[in-house]
């Protein structure tokens, strides 16, 4: 079980700007999951599990409830269509014995495979969610070789992050095969009764409050600044200029790839996974006195540079998105979204898997120390200002020229377990927000596994892109 997790009653300003751009399809932003695991898991008991952990985690049995003239983001209510069955779907991959697929009668039946659940999982995670519900749908896919089984879980960005959604896939989860009693359930958590006018109140009550924290907050810093200004008025004036420098860099349009290659953009998706050793990664990573996402991004840029180059295309920097993950001890236990969405140029041409992995380094670095970072939230919040179409222009015009997205979400260290059945592999692919591929890590145990998320429009071959990330991984690996 996870630690206790907290929940706002209302979007964050990021969260509300996630939402509201997905008036563009293409900035859609959808966490598709797949868990692979060693037995087949039980539907009733699977259906039990899930209506308890709804009952825990309340969002999920909330719906987003927005008003086009509320002065406060988008809060989140209890549905009160609740339907577990919508949200819980079945399905099985490869075909049982004695099925009518041409191979005639008493055929034993084909085994579905891990190729299987990612084709299946693809068309899930392409279709949008329906705004009227709770945003989230798992999918239990029966038919693996061995009598395995898996689950695709797909939810809303705006619900939470990577880091948040290991929080609330611990409620998921077990540390023991045969769990917790799902016999017991709590009671339903209830919708709140309010009219058109209560919901107004509620929103100018809820800004009114949020404003005046922003107004002792900034009365707050400049009490302590007040001091500097007589002392230091240069260096004031520098950290000035320096934090409008990088607000200007951070929204800054950026509406071509740099990829001459990945260049077209559909609202398609391919998935594909490799899996690397946990350890020999952090030892790499340590003989450049970096860490575990060093070696990662190493290892995703080395890829993308050799597929470039095996199709004549060379290239010397492509433009990369990684989400920051600004957590720390007042918010540690929000599963909302939590991060800062850095956008930078990366260099993709240095063949020298060392010096590719330091240089790197220290761009991750000097951008993690970017000041603009911290007012993400607050920039989020103007954007929200403006209407629909715009805000969506502008965020789009800062997103559809990124080649590429990265991710890093540390998972359980821990063998884990759903009613049951023990959990093998757990894949992650992130929202792809207008770039041509998303790669995410998840790690588990002592294993890496990477999400590979294309864009078929923009990624043409993707089993050389695949090899070649594979490929461009193993020479980080060698390094160890």
């Amino acid at each position: 079980m996870a630690d206790q997790v907290e929940f706002q009653s209302r979007m964050s300003d990021a969260d509300a700007l996630m939402w509201t751009i997905e008036k563009d399809p293409l900035l859609r932003s959808t966490i598709t999951t797949v868990m692979v695991f060693d037995r087949r898991i039980d539907p009733d008991r699977l259906r039990r599990r899930l209506d308890r952990v709804s009952r825990v985690i309340p969002r999920l049995r909330q719906r987003v409830q927005g008003h086009p003239f509320s002065v406060a983001p988008p809060r989140w209510d209890i549905d009160p269509n609740f339907d577990l069955a919508y949200h819980l779907r079945f399905a099985w991959v490869g075909s049982p014995p004695g099925a009518d697929d041409g191979s005639g009668p008493g055929h034993p039946g084909r085994a579905g495979t891990l190729r299987d659940v990612l084709d299946l999982a693809a068309p899930i995670a392409m279709q949008g969610f329906d705004r009227a519900r709770p945003l989230w749908e798992f999918t239990l896919v029966d038919g693996l070789a061995g009598d395995r089984c898996a689950l695709i879980t797909k939810i809303h960005h705006a619900i939470t992050d990577g880091v948040g959604g290991m929080k609330l896939m611990m409620e998921l989860l077990d540390l023991e095969r045969e769990g917790t009693d799902d016999t017991l359930l709590p009671d339903e958590p209830l919708a709140a009764a309010r009219g058109e006018g209560g919901r107004m109140a509620d929103a100018v009550v809820y800004e009114g409050r949020r404003q005046l924290a922003n107004l002792a907050h900034l009365a707050h810093s400049a009490v302590s600044q007040a001091g500097r200004l007589t002392s230091d008025p240069l260096g004031i004036g520098t950290e000035v200029l320096t934090t409008a420098g990088s607000v200007v860099r951070m929204v800054s349009p950026a509406t071509a790839p740099l990829s001459p290659l990945m260049t077209e953009r559909s609202l398609s998706v391919r998935f594909d996974t490799i899996v690397v050793g946990l350890d020999p990664m952090k030892r790499a990573a340590k003989l450049v006195g970096g860490r575990l996402n060093d070696a990662f991004v190493a290892g995703v840029t080395g890829g993308l540079a050799r597929y470039h180059h095996e199709l004549g295309a060379d290239c010397d920097h492509l433009r990369m998105t990684m989400p920051i993950n600004i957590r720390n001890e007042a918010t540690a236990s929000v599963a909302g979204n939590q991060f800062a969405p850095a956008r930078f140029s990366v260099p993709v041409g240095i063949a020298d898997p060392l010096a590719r992995m330091n240089a790197g380094r220290e761009l991750m670095a000097s951008q993690r120390r970017e000041p603009g970072l911290a007012l993400s939230d607050a920039l989020a919040g103007i954007i929200n200002r403006l209407p629909a179409t715009a805000s969506t222009g502008l965020f789009g015009s800062m997103l559809k020229g990124i080649d590429f997205v990265t991710s890093n979400v540390p998972g359980p260290p821990l063998p884990v377990y759903l009613v049951g059945a023990r959990l093998e592999r757990q894949i992650a692919f992130g929202p792809m927000t207008g770039a041509a591929t998303n790669i995410t890590l998840v790690s588990y145990i002592d294993e890496l596994n990477i999400g590979i998320n294309t864009d078929p429009k923009a990624v043409a071959e993707p089993e050389r892109f695949v090899r070649c990330l594979r490929d461009s991984f193993d020479e980080i690996i060698d390094l160890a």
